[in-house]
């Protein structure tokens, strides 16, 4: 059979990640953001910490101001020996590309070009001051980082083709402007008065000018149409030396809610139209979720045309609960908890930002908390990795259904199978503990097979079948190799009223009414 390049197929009607030609679902973890800079910190500082995460997938900085130190002369040592560390492991690679935008900025270009302001230009604000963001109006500066791009996605399909250890790529990373809805440079002022191109028009059903069509949401929507245009310059760029599936990762449109406050032009969901259309060669336009909720966050963002992929996420023991819903309910490609070598140190070693970068980022520290991460994590991973047959067998029906604690008051769910309703009361969240989640696979008429935690479950005859339920047989157990292999029969009490503890679990049940 032909080792194909990795790529986004439709399953199903479910798009999905296929790897040496099959399903791949990326349970991972994306270290902090130098932590790549140096092989022997990733050997001593990262490898060691996450092994028995039941990792399968690792997303790696790639940092242009490395592998272009000088212009037009690329080094490539640090990218082959990332590839074998990781086939050591037996671990995927993501590859992160820190390119000309980093964070609203522009921290990772050469500093080739950050010495030539004159060339490779900067954003203006309203004011007329320069930022520390070169502008996506610079062609010059796009051109430089899609050469740049595209050498080093040559070099990966050189190095890696017959491996597949890379299997997508980021390109830059929550692309956007910081401190103005838009950029005031010569360039910038005379699109900006410009009628909007055919792709906007198109997407919003209106025309005009960017005023006229946008109103006072115009400079976002012009910014988000510029840096989409720049990001499909650099990835069709890429792929057009190795087709490896391409996305963009979100800073999410969040509380102080105006454009600038979060990088505007960024792929945030309200402008998700127009980045689809001017840049067709990513594949996902991924959510970094720093936010309480979180859940709401994977509902908005994985939908038709746009496969859920979260490069970034808390790893507090709730991160496993998020993880479950992200593939159970959400389809994931991908889900990675940020800073992932955190969780092989104890609580208090573990690196956090200041209190003035998650001020300026605008993050609630809670969100870098790790207790109970690892733990809770790493047996998610597991499960998941467990049940991926049933999940293949079963997702997109509605014999599988999924459920989690989304708020404080969020108290329980309430399900309805063929034969059977179903409702879930959620255990109290508590501090160092994953969130009440479950999913529940309608087998056949009366067997069901239940993953989860912190959770009780209630299961009912249809209304006004005047008739009560009954278990014939309850079990714990595992899934291995798509089989059942049971653990401890439960019954007497145990039976009252079926629970998920702070472990994810599995339970196997066949009932009947009466």
């Amino acid at each position: 059979m032909e080792n194909k390049i990795p790529e986004i197929r439709d399953l199903n009607g479910i798009p999905t990640l296929y790897v040496e030609d099959r399903p791949f679902f990326a349970y991972a973890g994306e270290v902090h953001n130098s932590s790549a800079s140096d092989l022997q910190y990733m050997e001593t500082r990262v490898w060691d910490k996450i092994e028995g995460l039941h990792l399968n997938t690792l997303l790696v900085p790639v940092y242009w101001e490395q592998t272009e130190p000088e212009e037009g002369r690329f080094a490539y040592d640090l990218i082959d020996g990332l590839l074998l560390q990781a086939r050591q492991r037996n671990m995927r690679l993501v590859f992160l590309w820190f390119g000309l935008w980093k964070n609203g900025e522009s921290m990772y270009v050469p500093g080739w070009m950050k010495r030539d302001s004159r060339t490779y230009f900067r954003v203006r604000n309203g004011n007329g001051e320069r930022l520390n963001t070169i502008s996506p109006f610079c062609d010059a500066a796009v051109e430089r980082d899609a050469a740049a791009f595209a050498d080093l996605m040559g070099h990966i399909r050189e190095q890696d083709e017959g491996c597949r250890t890379v299997i997508a790529v980021q390109v830059e990373n929550e692309v956007g402007l910081l401190g103005s809805e838009r950029d005031y440079c010569a360039s910038a002022e005379e699109m900006f008065a410009c009628r909007i191109p055919e792709e906007a028009a198109e997407a919003y059903q209106t025309k005009g000018t960017w005023e006229e069509a946008f109103g006072e949401d115009a400079g976002e929507y012009f910014m988000a149409y510029y840096y989409a245009s720049a990001l499909e310059k650099i990835a069709s760029a890429g792929r057009n030396a190795y087709p490896l599936p391409c996305y963009a990762n979100v800073w999410l449109r969040q509380h102080p809610w105006y454009a600038g406050s979060y990088p505007s032009g960024g792929p945030v969901k309200k402008v998700h139209r127009i980045w689809k259309a001017a840049a067709p060669s990513l594949f996902a336009l991924a959510p970094d979720i720093y936010v309480p909720y979180t859940a709401e966050v994977m509902e908005e963002y994985g939908y038709p045309g746009n496969p859920l992929f979260i490069p970034e996420v808390r790893k507090d023991a709730v991160t496993a609960s998020y993880c479950l819903y992200a593939f159970m309910n959400c389809h994931a490609v991908c889900y990675s908890p940020f800073g992932i070598e955190d969780l092989g140190l104890s609580p208090e070693e573990a690196e956090r930002p200041s209190a003035e970068v998650m001020a300026a980022l605008n993050i609630n520290p809670a969100v870098f908390e790790t207790e109970g991460g690892r733990e809770y994590l790493s047996k998610t991973y597991r499960l998941l990795q467990s049940i991926e047959p049933l999940y293949l067998k079963y997702r997109g029906t509605g014999r599988m259904q999924c459920y989690i604690k989304k708020s404080e008051t969020d108290a329980g769910a309430y399900l309805r199978f063929r034969e059977y309703n179903i409702v879930i009361d959620y255990l109290p969240a508590a501090p160092g503990k994953p969130l009440a989640a479950g999913v529940i696979f309608e087998l056949d008429g009366n067997r069901f097979l239940i993953a989860g935690m912190m959770s009780r479950l209630h299961f009912f005859a249809k209304p006004n079948e005047n008739s009560k339920v009954s278990f014939l047989k309850l079990q714990e157990g595992q899934m291995e190799n798509g089989q059942w292999v049971p653990g401890r029969t439960l019954n007497g009490d145990e039976q009252i009223q079926p629970g998920l503890g702070e472990a994810p679990v599995c339970v196997w049940s066949c009932i009947s009414i009466k």
